[in-house]
């Protein structure tokens, strides 16, 4: 009995130190510095066996690999010239009005985020969009925190929007185009949402007079990285009606602008590989690994009985909120590892009802993803001031309307269009 303690206390102990030093970032070093260790902890003392450890590599394999191909993709689109002239068109489309400025901020920070995953929108589109709100003349703290908000919120909609998406979708052993379906609903409840609440939280700077130097720029359309992007969203889905993982969908639309970037001498082998962002898959990895030594030794039971049981609408909310709960307590990467194993048993429903927790939550708290935590030193890197008071209110105002909203969309999608 005193070594199931010890054992649960230390897995514990491992994933608090994993999450507080990637939030943190002690001395600027990388999360896996710290999570790697812990892995290696929980490992040697016996708090998770050799072959759950094999089970979980070979689980989150696909996953990473995945991750790996979208980053290295969306670094590629970025060299092209995507990004900015994505902030070019914006521009252009408000024509010296904030308020059109944000919409179409949202709109592109959705279908960046639903094609290119959350990263692509916090890492390439925010410095776009400060450096667009800039151009116009006008206040970047609404569009700044479009993109923050819409890299949780967006990413419901595919598979391969959100890393919590990829390590849940196999588990609810819908297709892509199935999960897709199913999601569109919440997704867009989801951002409707958002935006009203943006809308009118925000009133005093959206209607601010803009002086803009740039709205008749013509954008040059980087024709290459469209159609390649183009191409890799719709191999995903015929991916996923041949039963093979979009990660060889990811991988070929990589390899086809890196081989293009090469032979320009846009890029370097080295650059390719640096922007697959090993250090930060090492993490995910070792995160997995802590994590399932935490549910094995005791978490798992104690969430079996909290999270409701079933598809009924009741349930749904209830598993929703649950996720972002605990997506805000021990982040959401963590969160959704825990709850898919548990949800999966009352159905698909139920583990899109923990994503719709464990990605619209995050919104809540800085620690909810770490997807939040890298645009925070993206804003403080361009010198724009982050108070934890207004992101809080924010998430206070446009969460738990969301989390409604979404869950009750996906309820009626589940009802319409089955499993």
């Amino acid at each position: 009995m005193i070594e199931v303690m010890l054992l649960e206390s230390l897995s514990v102990a491992a994933l608090i130190v994993a999450l507080v030093c990637a939030v943190v970032r002690p001395f600027g070093r990388p999360e896996a510095v710290f999570a790697v260790p812990a892995a290696a902890l929980v490992i040697v003392t016996g708090a998770i066996p050799l072959d759950d450890v094999r089970d979980e590599a070979a689980r989150l394999g696909p996953v990473i690999g995945f991750l790996a191909a979208v980053l290295v993709l969306a670094k590629l689109c970025d060299d092209e010239g995507l990004f900015r002239a994505c902030g070019t068109w914006t521009a252009r489309w408000a024509r010296h009005r904030p308020r059109r400025l944000l919409g179409s901020v949202f709109a592109l920070a959705s279908v960046v985020t639903a094609a290119l995953s959350l990263d692509a929108t916090v890492v390439l589109l925010t410095p776009v969009v400060f450096a667009t709100a800039t151009r116009m003349g006008t206040s970047a703290r609404p569009h700044a925190y479009a993109c923050a908000h819409l890299s949780n919120t967006a990413s419901l909609l595919l598979p391969v929007s959100n890393l919590t998406n990829l390590l849940a979708f196999t588990a609810t052993g819908l297709s892509f185009t199935r999960f897709a379906l199913l999601m569109l609903l919440p997704w867009v409840a989801a951002i409707a949402v958002e935006y009203v609440v943006f809308r009118r939280y925000f009133a005093a700077d959206l209607d601010a007079p803009t002086d803009d130097d740039g709205a008749d720029e013509r954008p040059e359309v980087p024709l290459f990285a469209l159609v390649t992007v183009a191409a890799t969203l719709a191999g995903f889905a015929v991916a996923s009606a041949a039963d093979v993982d979009p990660a060889w969908a990811a991988a070929a639309g990589a390899a086809v602008m890196a081989v293009r970037a090469l032979a320009r001498r846009h890029t370097t082998p080295t650059a390719i590989v640096r922007s697959a962002g090993l250090p930060f898959l090492a993490f995910v990895l070792a995160l997995g690994v802590v994590v399932r030594a935490v549910v094995d030794n005791g978490l798992g039971d104690a969430l079996g009985h909290a999270l409701p049981d079933g598809t009924s609408l009741p349930a749904l909310l209830g598993t929703a909120a649950l996720a972002a709960v605990l997506a805000n307590l021990i982040n959401n990467l963590p969160a959704v590892l825990a709850l898919t194993p548990i949800a999966a048993a009352s159905g698909p429903g139920a583990v899109l009802a923990v994503l719709i927790g464990v990605n619209i939550g995050p919104n809540l708290t800085y620690a909810g993803s770490l997807a939040t935590l890298l645009w925070r030193r993206i804003t403080h890197h361009h010198e724009h001031d982050v108070r934890l008071r207004e992101f809080t209110v924010l998430g206070l105002l446009t969460v738990p309307a969301a989390l409604l909203v979404s869950t009750l969309a996906l309820w009626a999608s589940l009802g319409v269009l089955g499993t």
